[in-house]
This record gives structure tokens, sequence and C-alpha cells, in this order.
């Protein structure tokens, strides 16, 4: 093998090194900028003096402020609800709505998602609600596979995903885990 050879082909970057501490540099920027209230806008230039990278990095990586939220919102909202297992599809969607209500009222959750829609539409929102669509099927098929009838993952959506983030994201009412459970009783009527 001559030294110019590499025993290894490259197959992208490595996982913690040089590039996912870029990575985590930029998502950090982003959450501290968004949860400052000085007003001062969220633009590539100024995301990478916060994380201490050339904005030419950050361009070159996300392309656009739209693209950057994107990613922040896919890595933040993956996982960081956990998807209950009460036996009772009634119960699991309650205690869902109510611990989704709570995240959507943390102070770092809400600017990021009202920026991610803001600026990215379409995709942004996909970013917000990918994590969650899933989370809710994984109720529905597990209730089902007990072997009861259950309301498509559309109509949970309609009924319970999209009231707690029309309200989070457009009106100033409160996100209460209370006021968050009783949209299961307007999906699953007794």
């Amino acid at each position: 093998m001559s030294a110019t050879t590499s025993p290894l082909p490259r197959t992208g970057s490595r996982p913690g090194g040089r590039s996912a501490r870029i990575r985590a540099a930029v998502h950090r920027a982003v959450e501290e900028l968004l949860a400052d209230e000085t007003g001062e806008l969220l633009t590539i230039p100024v995301v990478a003096a916060r994380a201490g990278v050339h904005a030419t990095t950050v361009y070159r990586r996300w392309g656009s402020v739209g693209e950057l939220l994107t990613d922040v919102a896919t890595s933040r909202f993956s996982g960081d609800i956990v998807v209950p297992d009460t036996g009772s599809l009634r119960e699991d969607l309650e205690r869902y709505a109510s611990d989704l209500a709570k995240d959507l009222n943390d102070p770092d959750t809400l600017p990021l998602v009202r920026a991610t829609i803001g600026t990215a539409g379409g995709q942004g929102a996909s970013a917000c609600t990918r994590e969650r669509r899933q989370q809710l099927q994984a109720i529905l098929e597990r209730e089902q596979a007990r072997g009861h009838q259950i309301p498509t993952v559309e109509r949970v959506m309609d009924a319970v995903l999209a009231p707690l983030y029309y309200r989070a994201v457009f009106t100033d009412q409160a996100l209460t885990p209370e006021w968050a459970r009783t949209l299961v009783s307007h999906l699953l009527p007794d």
C-alpha cells in the first residue's frame, strides 16, 4: 500500500469529530439566539459568530436560515416526548397531549417552533411535527394491536395536535395540560 492510499474509504463525517462539534455549536447558537430577547435578527453571520465558526461553514452545511432552523427543529424534536403506554387509548392520548402542552410551554421550544415555521414554511412545519406524527402513529398501532378500533392518524392530528400548535404559535392563550387533555374528549367522546 502506498503512502497516498488510505486503507478505508472516507464515507462522510466521523461521529463526534469536527463536523459533530460544529453542528452542536451552531445548534446551540441558534437556540441561544432564539432565547435572547434582544431582537437580534437570526442570520447566518450572526449564528456563525455566536457559534465561533466562519459564516462560510454555516452556508456550506445548511445553505439558508430556513434549512438551519429545520435541522435544529428536527434534532430538537426527535425523541423529546416519551410515548405513553397506559393500556388505554384515551389515557395515552391525554398524557401525550398534556406532555406536548408542557413541551410547547418550554421557553426554548416555542421560539424555535415559531421561527422554524415562520422562516422555513412547510418544510419547517414538517420538521416541527414529523416526530409527533410518528409518535401518534405508534400509540394508534398499539391500540389496534389490542384489537380496538382506532381513528386515523390524520384525525388525531386534527383533533389534538393542530389545536395545540395553533394555540401555541398564534395565540397568547394558556396551553395548560388540563386544556390539552380536553382535546381528547372531543376526539373520543364517551
